[in-house]
């Protein structure tokens, strides 16, 4: 608090608190998201966030969309930060909302790095992230017992807009594989896990996960261009790959056989 022309003067704290806002179901975003929200001074958020949570933010906070689209840039990440740091100093509480979890692929720790440098206090509220809750919207677990040990969360294009590395030693396990970002580098994937004579394994491509307008493709490494050319399939998607893409038929046949015992 500071007096100024005999004027009383609130003074805040400028801080810095990155949000993961979940995967899109306004309902999978935390309730200490939604009450940070509610603590906003300033807003920023991005694309992928559900714009129904707006109404759970501070009604006297500045909103700023800032979100990224491929081809469409209405804020460079440099841009960001430096509104980050600006709004931080002015106004005082920030909140970076982000789809999915921001230290998944989210740049979180950038913006995060970025405001302390400048002496902003920061904090971070951890998202749940589409790389389990899409699949898993869809009945498809990363991990099953027999099927799968372990998972890869693999970001489709790399910041020199190539395919990761990682894609290629994943494609040699047996883990499950979930690409975020890959739609532009699918048949680069499928390439490579045909080279490794996975032609058969299962593969789910989800857009727009846990939304009300999900669209869903399922084949095999050898199908799955078809398949997305059919369903006219495009980002913002993820890509699963693995034996676990066949426990969602696996549960709709037992629930269906179920069914007719139930009627029967």
């Amino acid at each position: 608090m500071l007096l100024e022309n005999k004027k009383l003067v609130m003074y805040k704290i400028p801080k810095l608190t990155v949000v993961g806002a979940g995967p899109g179901d306004v309902d999978l975003i935390t309730l200490k998201a939604i009450k940070v929200l509610k603590t906003a001074d300033v807003v920023l958020y991005d694309a992928l966030v559900n714009e129904e949570l707006l109404d759970h933010i501070n009604p006297n906070a500045e909103l700023i969309f800032v979100g990224k689209r491929r081809g469409c840039y209405r804020y460079q990440q440099e841009q960001i930060n430096d509104l980050i740091v600006e709004r931080a100093k002015t106004h005082g509480h920030v909140v970076r909302l982000k789809g999915g979890d921001p230290f998944i692929f989210g740049r979180g720790a950038e913006e995060m790095e970025f405001a302390a440098s400048f002496g902003i206090e920061t904090a971070m509220v951890p998202g749940i992230s589409s790389s389990l809750a899409v699949p898993a919207y869809q009945n498809i677990p990363v991990t099953k017992r027999g099927s799968a040990e372990s998972f890869w969360v693999i970001t489709g294009t790399t910041k020199e807009h190539k395919l990761s590395d990682d894609v290629v030693l994943a494609a040699k396990s047996n883990a499950t594989v979930v690409v975020l970002m890959g739609m532009g580098k699918l048949p680069e994937i499928v390439k490579l896990f045909q080279q490794e004579n996975k032609n058969e394994l299962p593969v789910a491509i989800i857009q727009n996960g846990t939304r009300s307008n999900e669209k869903v493709g399922i084949g095999t490494v050898d199908t799955i261009l078809a398949i997305v050319n059919e369903n006219e399939l495009s980002n913002p998607a993820i890509i699963i790959l693995g034996e676990v893409v066949k426990h969602r038929a696996i549960l709709a046949n037992v629930q269906q056989e179920h069914s007719k015992e139930l009627i029967a």
